[in-house]
């Protein structure tokens, strides 16, 4: 076997040369898909209005960048472990620039989810290999820093996106909000170009490549499934999205037990720091991204902010988050994972509980900014210690499993928390504008076509008000309650996950000294296996 063909170790230094050049480089890039993930949930009104979409469409244009990352991301993850994870890297960045172009000029609502989609898939390429590359460059508490800095600068930045997207708003069209990355695009191409390793601790394993399309419809299918679960008339579309992500489940894992160099480990991925920091983590940023996208529309819809006003008010979230992430780090390493994520919890279950108890029609700002105090806060105590665990749980080989598997918990966990709660959103709003009308003294007069306008979705409810001035100051009333309705259905499903989260957490993960026990038992198989595999070589 020749030294190029022999499979890498987990021998790491501290840190790579140029660090800090090295590690800024990743965060921009990683910021690069954090933004254009963010600026999407303040544009949904303007959005709505310019197309006439319903609820769903505007859940689609929402999750549709969640979703094509979500999607790939394992694939891809895999690909970068074997084919050269900047490679990947400088592709998904490329890549971004025509997505966004394609967005911004989209011409319908439809070629606009498409284009979101898109840019998931190229964000897939590139988001999830910083993770990778830091795991494969970091070791010690120098990558435990190093990734509470890229979870916190890289989420803080996203969280401008809002207030930047709302500033344009205020000047330009909604298609203004998707060109705001391409400066910062720009930036990141020729920083990993001159400054990320081209190749460290890579895989010369083959990728599964049916694994890797079985994933992809897997999360495809389940994530088109909740979001139309709540339209009518789609039964049947959903009950065959149900179906194939059924059937690509169960071949998925058929697959991955028995391909000699499985696209994910299922051995890896069933220790128990890993799976119940995937599944922490999952609802950890679901409950991120399910609540932006929720209440950027009531701050609109209902307390009727200005687009920079309702941008602006997330900034609680983007402060509480940079200023508490390194102490999560700090936490991580004195107390453990367990005790980092279960603060992270109390304070998430603080928000959604105060959301749906004091957020209303007549709610003041301080109400609003507590609860993203609440949420930043709560991000950053948990998010730290559920991307450690899922790095510390696998060998370095193995870093582009883990890192989409933290990739999984954002996007994964956004698709599907951000998928639900827009659901129970729509379904909430149009039960509650439907028994608004079957109550009303002129129901008689509700033709069926206007009806379907009214609960179709705020924005399609609020343009029906202009066409009847007569009748306008009771339809938007109507349409704000009844928006109250869906969204109070929607957090209490997110009060309902995190909870779920919580004692997941509080039963299953081990207190820090079994961690660090299990950690060290994980390493030792690992090393074991390695060296194993070296001196034997692949085809023994």
């Amino acid at each position: 076997m020749s030294r190029s063909d022999a499979p890498q170790t987990d021998v790491q230094h501290e840190a790579p040369a140029r660090a800090p050049l090295v590690l800024a480089s990743l965060i921009i890039v990683a910021a690069v898909a954090n933004l254009n993930l963010s600026v999407a949930n303040v544009a949904l009104p303007a959005i709505g209005k310019a197309f006439d979409s319903s609820q769903t469409t505007l859940n689609l244009i929402a999750v549709g960048y969640s979703l094509g990352l979500a999607a790939s991301v394992l694939y891809l993850g895999a690909i970068g472990d074997r084919h050269g994870r900047k490679l990947l890297l400088l592709l998904g960045v490329a890549l971004s620039v025509p997505a966004c172009l394609l967005a911004a000029y989209a011409p319908n609502d439809t070629i606009l989810v498409a284009a979101r989609i898109i840019g998931g898939l190229s964000a897939g390429m590139a988001y999830p290999t910083t993770l990778a590359l830091i795991t494969a460059l970091w070791a010690g508490p120098g990558r435990t820093k190093s990734i509470a800095l890229w979870s916190a600068l890289g989420g803080g930045i996203s969280m401008l996106g809002p207030l930047i997207a709302g500033a344009l708003l205020q000047q330009f069209y909604w298609g203004s909000v998707f060109l705001i990355t391409l400066p910062l695009a720009v930036v990141a191409l020729i920083m990993a170009l001159m400054f990320v390793p081209a190749h460290a601790n890579e895989s010369t394993e083959p990728v599964d490549n049916l694994g890797g399309i079985l994933s992809i419809l897997l999360v495809a299918g389940l994530v088109l499934a909740i979001n139309f679960a709540a339209v009518p008339n789609q039964g049947t579309l959903v009950i065959g999205l149900v179906l194939i992500a059924l059937a690509a489940a169960a071949a998925f894992f058929w697959r991955q037990h028995r391909v000699a160099n499985p696209l994910y480990d299922l051995h890896i991925a069933g220790r128990r720091t890993f799976w119940v920091a995937a599944c922490a983590g999952i609802i950890v940023f679901g409950s991120l991204t399910g609540s932006a996208f929720v209440s950027q529309q009531y701050l609109q819809n209902v307390l009727e902010y200005d687009s920079v006003e309702a941008g602006a008010a997330i900034l609680p979230l983007v402060v509480m988050t940079v200023l508490v992430a390194p102490r999560s780090a700090k936490l991580v390493e004195t107390h453990g994972a367990r005790t980092t994520l279960l603060i992270g919890y109390v304070f998430l279950l603080l928000a959604f509980g105060w959301m749906l108890l004091f957020w209303g029609e007549g709610s003041n700002y301080w109400q609003i900014g507590l609860a993203y105090v609440f949420i930043g806060t709560g991000v950053a105590f948990a998010g730290t210690p559920a991307s450690h665990s899922l790095t510390g749980s696998v060998p370095v080989r193995r870093a582009g499993m883990a890192s989409g598997t933290a990739d999984l918990q954002r996007d994964l966990g956004g698709a599907i928390m951000q998928s639900v709660m827009g659901a129970l959103l729509t379904a909430g709003y149009a039960s509650a504008f439907s028994s608004a009308i079957a109550a009303s003294s002129k129901s008689n007069n509700v033709s069926d076509q206007v009806q379907g306008e009214l609960t179709k979705s705020f924005a399609s409810a609020d343009q029906t008000a202009q066409r009847y001035p007569k009748y306008a100051d009771q339809i938007v009333a109507a349409a704000r309650k009844s928006f109250l309705h869906g969204d109070d259905w929607a957090y209490t499903a997110g009060l309902l996950a995190i909870a779920l989260g919580a004692l997941l957490v509080f039963f299953m993960f081990p207190h820090r000294d079994a961690e660090q026990e299990l950690l060290r038992r994980y390493h030792a198989a690992d090393s074991e296996s390695a060296a194993t595999e070296e001196s034997t070589g692949p085809g023994d």
